[in-house]
């Protein structure tokens, strides 16, 4: 039951087809959309894979851009663009993960052009009006509704392929944002159940997927967590945990969920300390006392990574990132100091389990 308070709520518009085989249904939601001239988007590893969808979009398909690369660059937003421009595309379908993603996101900020995404990994961000782009070593993030796709077409048979290792860390990605919108300034109490449910989902999916990551079943389970946990994003703001992801993403371009994955459980300790009371949905989920600890355990369980030393970060950007962080500080429920974060981002580092 919801709390009878003052909150305001915005939902996303986007249009969400769920399903096995769902992705068959993407030429009709083309012609739906009035798109004839589509660019399929994916990375360059996914590029045969998205050729071969490509090939099932008939004549509205004009081919697929496989330029996608991880915290989405703005130097491959702009020759995607050029791409875009030359062939007057009227429409974008996003084949893949984050980058992919991320990539039709920055297109359509900049065209206004629709967007139909695909997503093959868990993180979330198809269903945010969130985008985190990086330029000169730096990563800044921006909001607008345009950055929301139209359509997203969940069918986990698109994820079944996906080695495990990669649907833990992108799964423990998405967990981020509905941990982070527990405890965001501008949550309120249908993000939180939301957030909830989100990470009830997750965790009861990542490990039937480690064990037996032809489990169909549990990979649409993680979908559904997947969708709820970036529908919190898209609701309530961001905070220390993705202030701190960004910095490192830009700084040291280290990869993008696995450098979630292990900031998580020690954002969410130093938040705990603030704000327990907010973080118990998490706890509960995990079947833990204290919440980052008990995400810490999970991910360990998970066999995901836990250190940023083993991520390639080097031991000497730790005071840079500290400073990085708390030069323009995110919103957040617990005071940011720079010797505190220092000490956060040393642990991290170090793979040391947080104590709270």
């Amino acid at each position: 039951m919801l709390d009878a308070v003052s909150f305001d709520v915005t939902g996303s518009p986007a249009r969400i087809v769920f399903g096995r085989g769902a992705r068959g249904q993407t030429p009709d939601i083309l012609r739906d959309l009035g798109i004839t001239r589509a660019l399929v988007l994916s990375t360059e590893a996914q590029k045969e894979t998205a050729d071969a969808f490509a090939c099932t979009l008939g004549k509205s398909c004009l081919g697929v851009f496989a330029g996608a690369v991880m915290h989405t660059p703005v130097h491959a937003t702009e020759a995607a663009l050029e791409i875009v421009r030359e062939q007057r595309v009227d429409g974008l379908v996003a084949f893949g993960g984050g980058s992919t993603i991320g990539l039709s996101k920055a297109i359509a900020y900049r065209t206004d052009l629709p967007q139909v995404a695909l997503p093959t990994t868990y993180a979330g961000s198809e269903v945010t009006n969130i985008l985190g782009q990086t330029a000169d070593g730096a990563k800044t993030t921006l909001k607008s509704p345009r950055l929301i796709p139209e359509v997203v077409i969940y069918d986990a048979e698109l994820t079944l392929s996906l080695p495990v290792g990669m649907s833990v860390t992108s799964g423990i990605n998405a967990m981020a944002h509905a941990v982070e919108g527990l405890y965001a300034r501008d949550r309120n109490p249908v993000s939180a159940m939301i957030a909830a449910e989100g990470c009830r989902a997750m965790i009861e999916a990542l490990p039937r997927i480690a064990q037996a990551p032809a489990d169909i079943a549990a990979r649409e389970r993680a979908f559904v967590g997947s969708w709820l946990c970036g529908t919190v994003l898209g609701q309530a703001g961001m905070a220390l945990h993705h202030k701190l992801c960004h910095v490192l993403g830009g700084l040291y371009d280290l990869p993008h969920a696995e450098t979630h994955t292990v900031i998580l459980p020690h954002a969410t300790a130093f938040n705990a300390r603030a704000v327990p009371q907010l973080l118990v949905p998490v706890a509960e989920a995990l079947g833990a006392q204290m919440p980052g600890a008990g995400l810490w355990d999970f991910a360990q369980a998970l066999g995901a990574p836990h250190s940023l030393r083993d991520l390639g970060m080097p031991e000497d950007g730790i005071d840079r990132a500290a400073d990085a962080a708390v030069a323009q500080p995110y919103w957040n429920p617990a005071p940011i100091g720079r010797d505190a974060i220092a000490a956060l981002i040393r642990a991290a580092w170090a793979g040391q389990r947080p104590d709270a």
